[in-house]
């Protein structure tokens, strides 16, 4: 006789929510694979070749670019300057934002507001922000030099003649031109630094205040010993975003001076410019896609060494 055929036993309900959460999960994957990972697969190989917009036109050059980046002053220049804006910026950020959330979280009204004001620069475009500093910076008659010669009358109304003020170049100084460039980027990454850190000193549980100040503990030991430790995540975090969106700066630097992009003697260029440049107005595709690597090893490194050091379990 026949044997009737077996009855597969139904899926649990923890597999079927398993299979469909992979189901669901391939979208992001193939979005990640085909307009991220793709693309960078992609500016590899042409980093290997000399880029022509037919394809059977392109010659394998092998590392010849990487090496002719060694020995390229004007890169090294870039990566010079894209190193001071990060050590200038990111610390700046960093410590004058925990400073205004440390400060917010003692304000009970208007909390909200003061959030949105802080956090509107962050959203604007960079290239707004650019071209506003930009005149601001000015020399002919720019906010800041306006203000300076004020001060200047000012100071000869009474009777200061030893007290002088001098109109300055900013943009215009290769000494003063980076520096000028990362207040920019300091004003307008200032605003997601203190929403962030609002929201870690928010998440803090306050018994662990109320047990400090029973034990007699001042200020700066309840910072030290549990608003620091317990902000670590958030520490961690803010510091990994500043350093690649600093390592990766470019809207600020080439939107805020048309005439000089780059800045005088190339003061303000970063690697990012360096590559647009290398790319747009040279042709060189296949250069700026070496350089791309370049300044993607740097920030994978980078960020690999924040993540091993700066990270610290804590629990409570």
């Amino acid at each position: 006789m026949a044997t009737a055929p077996r009855r597969r036993r139904p899926l649990r309900l923890a597999s079927r929510e398993a299979i469909w959460a992979y189901v669901f999960l391939l979208v992001p994957l193939a979005f990640f694979l085909g307009l991220r990972l793709w693309p960078a697969v992609q500016s590899f190989l042409l980093s290997l070749q000399t880029w022509h917009v037919n394809p059977d036109m392109r010659n394998f050059v092998g590392l010849q670019y990487y090496r002719e980046m060694l020995n390229t002053p004007r890169l090294h220049q870039a990566l010079g300057n894209t190193l001071l804006y990060t050590l200038i910026s990111v610390p700046t950020q960093l410590v004058i934002g925990l400073v205004m959330a440390l400060l917010l979280t003692s304000v009970e009204r208007f909390r909200g507001l003061f959030r949105a004001i802080f956090f509107a620069p962050y959203i604007t475009p960079g290239v707004a922000v650019a071209w506003v500093w930009g005149w601001m910076y000015n020399v002919n008659n720019g906010i800041f030099n306006a203000f300076i010669i004020q001060l200047d009358d000012w100071a000869a109304a009474l009777g200061l003649t030893w007290l002088s003020f001098e109109i300055q170049p900013f943009l215009q100084s290769p000494r003063q031109a980076l520096v000028s460039v990362a207040a920019v980027v300091i004003w307008q990454g200032l605003g997601f630094q203190v929403v962030i850190f609002l929201a870690g000193l928010l998440g803090i549980p306050r018994s662990f205040y109320e047990a400090a100040r029973i034990d007699g503990a001042n200020a700066w030991q309840v910072f030290w010993s549990i608003t620091l430790p317990l902000l670590n995540p958030v520490l961690l975090f803010s510091i990994v975003i500043s350093t690649i969106a600093s390592l990766q700066l470019f809207d600020q630097v080439i939107n805020i001076n048309f005439t000089d992009q780059g800045g005088p003697l190339g003061s303000t260029l970063t690697v990012a410019v360096y590559m647009y440049l290398e790319a747009f107005e040279r042709a060189r595709l296949g250069y700026a896609a070496a350089v791309t690597v370049l300044l993607f090893v740097i920030i994978l490194v980078i960020t690999l060494i924040q993540i091993r050091f700066l990270n610290r379990r804590v629990e409570y």
